[in-house]
């Protein structure tokens, strides 16, 4: 499947600096993307260099200058300048560029209690003119990853000097690529011709409901019973399924929720006794134990790393 969004201006009316709350399916969706950076990197293919993105994994393709072509099924596409491409690595993507072209490529992989959006999205999604939909985002991109459209000795050696890592800098850059990734699908969506009903989650949709819950209230009391009732199944049965289709325990699931809800309220400065309470822990401490499990760091030590 091969879904482009076309240049067509949208018709909604925005007031500035109104906040709009929406917590329809697109918004669920796209609170959810959460990634883990594999390689990113802007280059400067020679002309006619063919590029295979990585299969198995989220790829990401922005064109910063220049024009680049692909196949999508059996039908040739070119990308210019602004355009951006998307695939989530069911299939082998190859590209080719023209002299004189730039693109980042970023290649991720989703969290586990992100997996289901790279379900919702189609083998290829092509974003046209997303540096005038998203011109913040697309900014950002073209200076994304590290450098490599110059293969000049002397520029090589800045570029290996400049490339020292500081604390926080893979916090820093994952959180980058979330941004751009986010817009990317937020304007292909807005813009293209996403099916009916998307962004379904899988193609159950008692799974999906019982996922919406889960999102919508990540601080329940959750047991595998309660979410087979919520999609009407077995517990047997619902066990089974989810697995199959998420990969993971439906108990695993919910505490990476949890944990990415708790990082997001760490970020705005919530206290760690109020997040575990609102996300349904019994204790601080047992908050604290789930937490450092999933990430390595209390919640106390991962905000101090985040605003340093």
């Amino acid at each position: 499947m091969t879904l482009l969004a076309d240049s067509r201006p949208s018709h909604d009316v925005a007031v500035p600096g109104a906040v709009r709350e929406d917590h329809g399916p697109i918004e669920s969706l796209l609170a959810a993307v959460d990634v883990r950076l594999r390689r990113q990197v802007r280059i400067a293919p020679a002309p006619g260099e063919i590029i295979a993105l990585d299969r198995d994994a989220l790829s990401l393709v922005y064109v910063i200058e220049g024009s680049v072509h692909t196949q999508c099924g059996a039908t040739p596409v070119s990308l210019v300048e602004g355009d951006a491409i998307l695939t989530p690595g069911r299939r082998t993507t190859s590209l080719r560029t023209d002299p004189g072209t730039r693109i980042l490529i970023s290649t991720l992989t989703l969290a586990a209690s992100a997996r289901h959006v790279a379900e919702a999205l189609p083998d290829v999604a092509l974003v046209r003119d997303f540096a005038r939909h998203e011109p913040a985002a697309a900014m950002l991109a073209a200076q994304l990853g590290l450098d490599l459209t110059d293969s000049r000795p002397d520029a090589v050696a800045t570029t290996q000097t400049n490339s020292a890592f500081r604390d926080g800098d893979a916090v820093v850059c994952r959180m980058m690529a979330n941004t751009v990734l986010v817009s990317v699908i937020r304007a292909w969506a807005a813009h293209g011709c996403a099916p009916a009903g998307w962004p379904a989650r899988t193609s159950d949709p008692f799974l999906d409901r019982v996922i919406e819950a889960i999102h919508a209230a990540p601080g329940n009391d959750w047991s595998v019973e309660g979410l087979a009732s919520v999609g009407a199944m077995s517990r047997t049965v619902f066990a089974e399924r989810f697995r199959a289709a998420f990969g993971t325990s439906p108990a695993s699931y919910v505490t990476e929720v949890r944990i990415r809800a708790a990082q997001d309220r760490l970020v705005l400065g919530c206290l760690v006794s109020e997040i575990s309470r609102d996300l349904g822990y019994s204790s601080d401490e047992g908050f604290s134990r789930a937490f450092r499990r999933r990430t390595g760091q209390t919640p106390t030590a991962w905000r101090l790393a985040r605003t340093a």
